[in-house]
């Protein structure tokens, strides 16, 4: 990795954004102590080609080992994966990781020399979070998980608990199920009040956290357990709560292993109608699939944001009739197909840039990044054991018949509209969609489509709610007054009272609806 500044580490550098400096990839294979691997023109680099490209000057530089463990799978194949080690599968913080003393060195890729870079550092382990009054930790192992990936493997959560829980040992509670990227804790939720001195968005962030306790405690507040899930996967800092051949059965295990674990230690109701589901962007995706995949278990979405629910409008790429997720189908005129914009629509980066990104971070979509997990989790298994792609990195060619498989497995637009008979009576009332129209990533456009659908609906109708925020951003989840930035702190304060009123509208007759309220 290369940077033209010192303002960090050449590994906090490295991004999408237009900040980026410079770095470069290779696979090195049984890497030992006083092993060597070999970085020069040929290696492929993010966001310049080769270092050929490199202009002569100062460089801050800095290299680290990403280190693979080797899986042997239940479906026969041994594959090589980042675990993720507590982290959340952060390439550049994960414990274990190699990496070396950022150097200042002049570079000038005329000149035939070798400069020696030597890996004199590793990332140290992450200590456990500590459960506080209201915020509790637990960990599983997945049995489900553990039998496809054939060593152990865990799930957990972050749980926050109801005001009131310990005073009230009969009670049993709705659950709030919040997806989320991987979390350390509760994020958002905080007993300290904020720092006279804070300025800037860090003021905003702690009185926005001291806000929700004391919302949290407040005597009207719905008493509801509310959980983060932390799932991370050797391709990305979480799973997608969904099925899938790469990654395994992450959607039962959630479902059928992880939630009754969560409901009975800590005296929820444990039944689908007692259950909701709210994220946004990844989560936004999590939680309306949840609801699909799991009509029974889950008792209605608050979706914001969501990633593409409908393929035709994956970002801006239609994967079953364009040619080239990188370019417009032109003969004469190929046009970058753009991957992120401002509320104003001006461009920051392209879809070729992320992916190339990725390619330099890891091959066989092992990146960690956002274009390799939907590749991981919608693509069926490569011959070698790994997703299958859904276009070539290097030349955005897309594989229709790839596309296919993820149409009938993941897009959720067609998913409904193909099974609407059966589906249909099970999701009444519990489709709500949120989405900025001027979303970073262009979001809204599949949820313009699935609107599309939703609206055509019948025997039943789908009785539930799409909504626009005008000129906003990506994550608007329903605020129409706030910046979204802001709205991301107060998910539980706006949607826990709405999702009590649904679950007692939709109780089942005898059901629990009075020891909770208190």
């Amino acid at each position: 990795m290369f940077s033209s500044n010192g303002s960090s580490e050449p590994r906090f550098q490295i991004s999408v954004s237009e900040k980026t400096q410079i770095a470069f990839g290779v696979d090195v294979e049984d890497f030992k102590p006083n092993d060597e691997a070999l970085f020069d023109a040929k290696v492929f680099g993010y966001p310049l080609k080769s270092m050929a490209e490199l202009p002569p000057g100062e460089y801050w530089v800095q290299a680290m080992l990403d280190r693979y463990e080797t899986f042997h799978r239940s479906d026969s194949h041994v594959v090589k994966l980042p675990m993720d080690r507590g982290e959340g599968r952060q390439w550049n913080l994960a414990p274990g990781n190699y990496y070396s003393t950022p150097r200042k060195i002049a570079i000038d890729p005329r000149k035939d020399e070798k400069i020696l870079i030597l890996l004199d550092k590793v990332i140290p382990p992450l200590p456990d979070p500590e459960d506080t009054r209201y915020i509790k930790h637990v960990k599983l192992q997945s049995q489900l998980l553990t039998k496809f990936w054939g060593r152990p493997f865990y799930i957990g959560a972050s749980v926050l608990l109801p005001e009131g829980y310990d005073e009230h040992p009969q009670a049993h509670f709705p659950l709030f199920i919040f997806h989320d990227h991987f979390s350390y804790d509760i994020s958002g939720f905080s007993e300290n009040p904020p720092d006279p001195e804070a300025k800037g968005r860090d003021k905003e962030v702690q009185e926005l956290g001291y806000q929700l306790y004391n919302d949290w405690r407040s005597p009207n507040f719905p008493r509801m357990v509310v959980i983060k899930i932390q799932h991370a996967t050797p391709y990305y800092d979480d799973s997608y709560a969904v099925n899938s051949a790469n990654l395994g059965p992450y959607g039962d295990a959630i479902t059928y292993e992880l939630i009754p674990f969560i409901e009975k230690k800590y005296h929820c109701i444990g039944q689908g109608w007692a259950r909701t589901l709210t994220g946004g962007s990844t989560g936004g995706w999590e939680a309306i699939a949840a609801q699909i995949f799991y009509p029974d278990e889950y008792n209605g979405c608050w979706s914001c944001a969501p990633d593409p629910i409908d393929f035709r409008a994956f970002e801006l790429v239609n994967i079953y009739e364009h040619k080239n997720a990188y370019y417009s189908d032109s003969e004469w005129k190929p046009t970058p197909r753009p991957a992120k914009r401002n509320e104003i629509g001006e461009i920051s980066s392209t879809i070729q840039q992320r992916n190339q990104l990725e390619l330099v971070l890891g091959t066989r979509g092992r990146s960690g990044e956002q274009w390799d997990i939907w590749q991981a989790v919608y693509s069926p298994v490569d011959q070698d054991g790994y997703p299958l792609p859904i276009w070539d990195k290097l030349t955005g060619v897309i594989d229709h018949t790839v596309a296919e498989y993820w149409k009938e497995h993941y897009d959720l637009r067609y998913i409904l509209e193909r099974d609407w008979k059966t589906l249909g009576p099970k999701l009444k009332g519990k489709i709500r969609i949120y989405v900025g129209d001027m979303d970073y990533f262009y979001l809204n456009n599949a949820v313009y489509l699935m609107e599309d659908f939703l609206k055509t609906t019948k025997d039943p109708y789908y009785d539930g709610n799409v909504e626009y925020g005008d000129r906003f951003g990506h994550c608007w989840s329903g605020d129409h007054v706030n910046s979204c930035f802001h709205a991301a702190f107060t998910y539980i304060q706006r949607f826990a009272p709405e999702m009590k009123k649904h679950i007692l509208k939709t109780a089942p007759p005898g059901a629990d609806t009075t020891s909770w309220q208190y």
